[in-house]
C-alpha cells in the first residue's frame, strides 16, 4: 500500500507555484506552466507522471503541457482541464460536480468563473490522510489575501466564486498559484487598517519570505479574516469601498470597487 501523498510547491517563472502531489511512485501536477521544474523533480525522485490537473487556459498554467505529454503517455495518464476553456488537446474535460480519481484520492471539480470564463478549481477533501486538512487547488481565483484579476468574468461571477470557496471547511489548505501574498496584504491593510489579523500576518509573511520560504498554502479560516475580497459585508471594508466609488453597500458593488482599486494600487 502506497503512503499518503506528499504535497510540494515548485517555484516557476517570477512568482508562480506549480503544485505537485506524489506517493513515492506516481505524481500529479497542477497547472504546469513550465515543464522544467516538474521534470527535474520527477527525475530526482524517480517518479512517474500519472496525471495533470489544469484550472484555466493562461500560458503560465499550461505552457509545460506539450513537454510533459510523453511522460503521461508512459503511464496512460490524462490531462484534466475545464470544459469551458480552449486547452491544447488531447484533454479530458471537466465541469462542475465532476470527480477525478488520482493517487487514490478524489478531486471534486468546482466551477469558479471570474478570472477567466471557464476557470475551475479542484477540492481534495481527504488531504494527506484521515484527519488531515483538505487541499484546494484554485488556480488564480483565490489568492492569499487577494483574488485574480477579472480578465473574462464579471464582478458578480467572481464574487459568487469566491463566496463558494469561502464556504469550504476552515482547515482547507489554499493552494493558489502565485506568490502575491505580501503585496495583497499591503492592499488589505489599506482597506481595513483596523484589522489586526492583517498586520500580524503581514509581519509573519515578511519573515517567511525573507527566509526564502513560500507563504502558501494558506487556509480558508485565515482568508476569511484577512482577505478583503471575502469580507465585502464587513463595515470597514464597505466604507473603504464606498470611498473608492462603490455605488452601494451591496457586496457585489463593494467587490467591484475593491477589485478596481487593487488594479491601480501601488
Amino acid at each position: 500500500m502506497n503512503p499518503p501523498p506528499t504535497l510540494l510547491a515548485l517555484p516557476a517563472f517570477a512568482d508562480n507555484y506549480l503544485w505537485l502531489l506524489h506517493d513515492g511512485l506516481d505524481a500529479v501536477v497542477v497547472d504546469p506552466g513550465d515543464a522544467a521544474p516538474v521534470e527535474r523533480l520527477l527525475d530526482d525522485l524517480g517518479l512517474r507522471l500519472a496525471g495533470i490537473l489544469v484550472t484555466h487556459h493562461h500560458p503560465d498554467h499550461i505552457g509545460g503541457l506539450a513537454a510533459l505529454r510523453p511522460r503521461l503517455a508512459a503511464t496512460k495518464g490524462l490531462v484534466y482541464a475545464p470544459a469551458g476553456e480552449a486547452i491544447p488537446g488531447p484533454v479530458h474535460t471537466l465541469k462542475d460536480g465532476d470527480r477525478v480519481e488520482l493517487l487514490g484520492l478524489g478531486f471534486e471539480v468546482m466551477d469558479v468563473p471570474g478570472h477567466t470564463a471557464g476557470h475551475i478549481a479542484y477540492m481534495q477533501r481527504d488531504g494527506a490522510g484521515a484527519g488531515q486538512a483538505p487541499w484546494l487547488f484554485c488556480g488564480d481565483t483565490l489568492f492569499s489575501a487577494g483574488c485574480g484579476r477579472l480578465f473574462e468574468g464579471t464582478p458578480a461571477q467572481m464574487h459568487r466564486s469566491l463566496s463558494r470557496l469561502a464556504a469550504l471547511p476552515d482547515r482547507t489548505q489554499v493552494c493558489c498559484t502565485h506568490e502575491y501574498t505580501l503585496a495583497n496584504l499591503r492592499f488589505a491593510a489599506a482597506v481595513e487598517p483596523g484589522n489586526t489579523a492583517i498586520q500580524e500576518h503581514l509581519e509573519l509573511c515578511t519573515a517567511v519570505r525573507a527566509s526564502g520560504r513560500p507563504t502558501l498554502p494558506s487556509h480558508i479560516a485565515l482568508e476569511r479574516r484577512i482577505n478583503p475580497f471575502l469580507r465585502c459585508s464587513e463595515p470597514e471594508v464597505v466604507a473603504a469601498a464606498r470611498a473608492q466609488g462603490a455605488l452601494s453597500d451591496d457586496p457585489v458593488a463593494v467587490f467591484a470597487a475593491l477589485r478596481e482599486w487593487k488594479n491601480r494600487f501601488r
